[in-house]
Formats: C-alpha cells, sequence, structure tokens
C-alpha cells in the first residue's frame, strides 16, 4: 500500500496547478481500475493532491478512457471530494434541524472568530477549512461539529471558542512558535 502523504508534502496543496505533478495520477491509475472503482481512484487522487483539480481529472480520464463527463459527475454529486484545494484541518458544523435549533449558528460564529475563517471558506494559509452541512447524524448531541476524525457535542459558543484556541495552540508549537490567528 502506498503512503499517505501528509497535506504539507502535497503536490496540489496551496500550488498552481501547473505545478501538479501529472505523472502520479499515471501511478495511481496503474494501482486501481477505473472501470470497477472509479470512486476508490477518485479518492486515492484527492487524498496525494489534496483535492481534484480539473488537469488532475482530465488526466485520469484521458488515462483510463472514462469520460471526463462522468467523472465530473461523481465529483460534483459526492460531498467527499472537492475540487478546490481545502484546509489541512477540515472542521464541519452540523446546521440541521436540531443543531440549529440548539445555536449551531453561534458554533459556526464562534470558530470563525476565533479561527479567523469564513464558513465555507478555507484559511489564507490552508490550515482550517470550515463547512457548514446539513446533518451529521448526532441530532441527540445537538449541536455538532467535527475536527478531522473527531467529532464534539453539545457544544456552547464558549466550549466551541476553548476548542478553537486548542487548535490554534497546536499550529503554533508545530510551526514552533505564535500563530498568526
Amino acid at each position: 500500500m502506498p503512503r499517505r502523504v501528509p497535506s504539507s508534502e502535497r503536490v496540489g496543496v496551496g500550488a498552481d496547478t501547473a505545478e501538479l505533478d501529472l505523472q502520479q495520477v499515471q501511478v495511481i491509475v496503474d494501482e486501481i481500475d477505473p472501470r470497477e472503482k472509479l470512486i476508490a481512484l477518485l479518492q486515492r487522487a484527492q487524498e496525494y493532491f489534496g483535492y481534484l483539480p480539473e488537469p488532475v481529472i482530465d488526466e485520469i480520464a484521458e488515462l483510463s478512457g472514462v469520460p471526463a463527463s462522468r467523472i465530473y459527475g461523481i465529483v460534483t454529486f459526492y460531498a467527499q471530494f472537492s475540487t478546490v484545494p481545502s484546509g489541512r484541518h477540515k472542521i464541519f458544523v452540523c446546521h440541521g434541524t436540531a443543531c440549529h435549533v440548539a445555536g449551531a449558528t453561534r458554533i459556526t460564529d464562534a470558530l470563525a472568530q476565533e479561527l479567523d475563517v469564513a464558513d465555507g471558506a478555507t484559511r489564507a494559509d490552508m490550515e482550517f477549512s470550515l463547512d457548514s452541512v446539513a446533518c451529521m447524524g448526532a441530532c441527540s448531541q445537538a449541536p455538532v461539529m467535527r475536527v478531522d476524525a473527531e467529532t464534539y457535542g453539545n457544544l456552547s459558543a464558549d466550549e466551541t471558542r476553548r476548542i478553537a484556541r486548542h487548535l490554534l495552540e497546536g499550529l503554533a508549537s508545530q510551526n514552533g512558535g505564535g500563530s498568526d490567528a
């Protein structure tokens, strides 16, 4: 199994698409048969590049013989795929009915203020992406957010701010100094 490439080493993250290593697409296509496992192939490509830019999708289409229109149909249908770069840390706030009523807007606002990132956007340093989602299936813990693979429930704006500050402290310690947020 190939080594998972950390986002800081990904060719596509924060890079101009002219700098993409399209030779890696050939490696991925050789590993995964696109006629049988196209979604798995797209997941692997997104894992490597950090997102699925147009040149990567076009290269997959060219190498696999799968029409680009079919690939774009899959990429735009499934929420797991992105055609734009996203942050190293992905934060999702549930805005389903239960979470909305329980204060999801306050949670999103607290994150936006503390992390200096707008809802639906990625910070300029590519560290955090913040997105509101329709439902996370954890209504009994409303309001809920997920940071990478960790889910937090029964949140208040104050608790959310503490979590955000902890994320910034972790970022500062990784970078060997203070954060710029």
